[in-house]
Parts: C-alpha cells; sequence; structure tokens
C-alpha cells in the first residue's frame, strides 16, 4: 500500500474542507499515467485504451484488463493486482507524492467549454451532516467495490466531482493563479485539455478555506459511489484514539462553481419489453403520451419529451401536461417520469439500483450508442431523455431528497490518477 507520512502542518478541528498532499504523476509523465474514470469504461475498452499505454492509471482503476477474461472484476486478485500496479508507479519513479499540501486548481476544457475548480479534501464528518449534500444512491454492489478499492490502496484515487455555489472573489483569485506556471497540462480522452495548478502560497490557502467556510454547502455531481465509499472506509478505520483529524477522515474531491458545469442527457437501454409486442406498447403509450414516429434521431429539447427507439424505428414521445406533477420536486424530474410512466408501469422495470435488465448510456456516446445496441440485439429498447438542470440537482439536495440513480451525466469528466488521496 501507498504509504508515508507528509510534512505536519497546522489543521483546524472539524476543518470543511482543507489542502492534502496529492499522490500524483510527475509532469513528464501526466499524459502517459492519465485515464478516464474507471466507471465510464467497459472492461473490453479499457483494454483497447491500454493497448499500447503500459503506465496508463487504467491498470489501477481497471487492473481485470490483465487478467483472463472470465475474471471476477469484483475478486481478491483483482484488488491484489490493483493494488501492485499501484506500487509500480510509484517504484518506477512515475509517480510521487508531494511533501507539503496543497490545493490544486484544475482546468477542464473541452472544445468551447471551459471549467476550473480546486481539487481539496471534505470532511467525511460534513459529508455525514449534509453540509456535502447527495442527490442519488449509490448501487450497493459498486459501492462495496469502491470500498475494497480505497482499502487495499489505502489511497482515494478517483476524485468526486462537486460544485459549489458561484463565489465572485474565489474565480478571481482562481483566474489569478492560472496565470502562473502550471504543474501540468495534458490531453485526454475526447480531446479534454487537463490543466493543473499547485497551490502553496499560505495566503490563498488561508482565502480558499475561509471562503468554503462560508458556504453552507457544497453538492456531489459526479461520485456518489465513490464518496459513499470514503465514509464507511472512515466508519471502519476510526478507534477510540482517533482525532477526526486523520488523512481517512476526509474524501478527495474537484469542487466547481455551479454555473461552469455542463450536464448532457443520461440516457437507458431495456434488455426486452416484457413480452410485449411492439403493437401493443406503441397503443398504451398513447394514454398517457402524444406518439409520432420520426425519421431521424430524437433529442429531447425540453422537458417531458422523450425519444424511443425500438423495431428499428424512432419515435417523439410528448407526456401529456396535466400528468406532470405539480408540487413533487423529484416525481416531475425527466427520469422520474420515464420510470413511472414507462420503465416501471408498462415494461415492469424495478429498482434501477438493482434492476439487471436495465442499462444506461451518457449522452456524451450520443444517440447512434443507442440505435447501436438495439440494432445488434445487445438491447431491446433505447430512450433519449432531456438533461437534468442544475438549478433541480441543487434544489432536491437542498431539500433533502433523492433523484432516481443516473439521473445527470457530467462532461467533461475528471481523469483518474492525475491527483490521488492517500489515508494515512
Amino acid at each position: 500500500m501507498i504509504s508515508g507520512q507528509p510534512a505536519p502542518y497546522n489543521l483546524t478541528m472539524n476543518a470543511f474542507i482543507r489542502p492534502f498532499t496529492a499522490f500524483r504523476p510527475k509532469a513528464e509523465h501526466a499524459a502517459d499515467v492519465a485515464a478516464p474514470p474507471y466507471d465510464v469504461v467497459n472492461t473490453e475498452e479499457a483494454r483497447e485504451l491500454v493497448a499500447h499505454r503500459p503506465n496508463s492509471f487504467l491498470h489501477v482503476s481497471r487492473p481485470e484488463i490483465a487478467l483472463p477474461p472470465e475474471t471476477d472484476p469484483y475478486s481478491d486478485i483483482v484488488h491484489a493486482r490493483a493494488r501492485e500496479n499501484l506500487e509500480r508507479l510509484k517504484a518506477s519513479g512515475l509517480m510521487v507524492r508531494d511533501t507539503m499540501p496543497a490545493y490544486y486548481i484544475y482546468k477542464l476544457k473541452m472544445a468551447q467549454h471551459e471549467q476550473t475548480g480546486i481539487a481539496l479534501t471534505a470532511s467525511i464528518d460534513a459529508y455525514k451532516t449534509n453540509r456535502v449534500r447527495k442527490h442519488e444512491l449509490s448501487r450497493p454492489t459498486k459501492e462495496d467495490d469502491r470500498v475494497r478499492n480505497m482499502q487495499s490502496l489505502n489511497a482515494q484515487t478517483g476524485p468526486v466531482l462537486s460544485v459549489h455555489q458561484a463565489d465572485r472573489s474565489l474565480k478571481e483569485l482562481l483566474e489569478e493563479i492560472k496565470t502562473e506556471s502550471a504543474l501540468f497540462e495534458i490531453k485526454g480522452e475526447y480531446d479534454v485539455v487537463h490543466t493543473i495548478w499547485r497551490v502553496e502560497d499560505i495566503k490563498k490557502i488561508t482565502t480558499i478555506s475561509s471562503t468554503f467556510n462560508t458556504m453552507q454547502a457544497i453538492y456531489i455531481a459526479d461520485g456518489h459511489h465513490r464518496s459513499a465509499a470514503a465514509a464507511r472506509v472512515a466508519d471502519m478505520r476510526h478507534t477510540p484514539e482517533s482525532s477526526g483529524q486523520e488523512n481517512y477522515n476526509y474524501f478527495l474531491t474537484v469542487v466547481f462553481p455551479h454555473d461552469e458545469v455542463q450536464i448532457f442527457d443520461y440516457n437507458r437501454v431495456v434488455k426486452d419489453l416484457n413480452g410485449l409486442p411492439v403493437s401493443e406498447l406503441l397503443q398504451r403509450l398513447t394514454k398517457d403520451f402524444d406518439v409520432k414516429a420520426c425519421n431521424s434521431p430524437v433529442r429531447p429539447e425540453e422537458p417531458a419529451v422523450f425519444g424511443m427507439f425500438v423495431d428499428n424505428q424512432w419515435y417523439r414521445l410528448t407526456l401529456r401536461a396535466e400528468l406532470i406533477p405539480k408540487n413533487d420536486l423529484v416525481a416531475q424530474l425527466d427520469v422520474s417520469l420515464l420510470q413511472d410512466r414507462i420503465l416501471t408501469k408498462m415494461l415492469d422495470v424495478g429498482d434501477p439500483r438493482t434492476d439487471p435488465r436495465i442499462d444506461f448510456i451518457g449522452g456524451v456516446r450520443g444517440l447512434k450508442e443507442l440505435e447501436q445496441l438495439v440494432r445488434k440485439g445487445k438491447q431491446a429498447i433505447a430512450f433519449s431523455l432531456y438533461p437534468t438542470r442544475m438549478e433541480q440537482l441543487m434544489t432536491v439536495a437542498d431539500a433533502e431528497e433523492l433523484m432516481p440513480p443516473k439521473s445527470t451525466w457530467f462532461e467533461p469528466k475528471l481523469a483518474d490518477g492525475l491527483l490521488s488521496h492517500i489515508l494515512d
């Protein structure tokens, strides 16, 4: 396991957020190490991505790629291989641990879109008391796997993506820091440019800490499994002698202003039609929806409108206005309307966290991905949705309610391997 205590520094008891000593690639190796998040590529895709990249962090986050195809990705051997691969990156000198705590400014640029956040560690206590706010539940199997991953590696290697209410003074400080020399800049998947600056100046660190301490909350956008797992690891490591200052009492996150992030559609596919002929499904849909056959893929441009691809045909489904709940924050979300009016009511899909018949396709993959899955017989039906809005996410989280799983797809994604948080 990666270990080794950093130089001591002053901490505020029960601090909301704090700087950390990152475990990261050396600048000259950052492009070789950086990898897409473990949960946005499947095993087959990961194998293709590392074909000529022996130092890719996917060897740590998806270590089953080097094991026989029949290997259970949740097995002990997979977690042991992840630990071995992380130790190899350290022993080879490709990755190092900074000696002093710092904040890290993290800019993502995809085409014309740009967003700048701060990599930091947030308090598990704040997570438990809802100052770090959630908007969805996690899948038990995946959460369990993240717990074992963190325990095995003694590290959090995939940062949670969070947002905060936009703050003008903080934005101005980040713009100032971005005029300085970057720690490194690389181009990742989908030509996303990742640029990271290290903030070691004590005055700037104090300003960042003080600004966050005045905030009522930050909001988890992408990474509910990782944050939930981090909280469980903290509980597992707690002893009567614990001071609360231990690294495991904080989890790694990059926090962006809420008005800079962009949410894409998070679409659904289902393996079968619950025994219904397509003609009967269409007939049932007309009771709640205006159903229109379309000659091209349907990307909804407003709420309560859905695209449906089945039997090699696209349809536009428009839910009747009187059927949209008026006073229920969660029930009026498009993901809820689809679940309640079609997936559960007509296709008998159960809890989307656990039902194996449903799967989720991020909008960045495009509508062609939905078509191909159905045309190739891997799925029976696909649905495209209008994206959830950031204001909806924050309103639901403030109300301490929960969205259905996979309600949001954020793009661009943070990279795995560029910044990790050691737990000792």
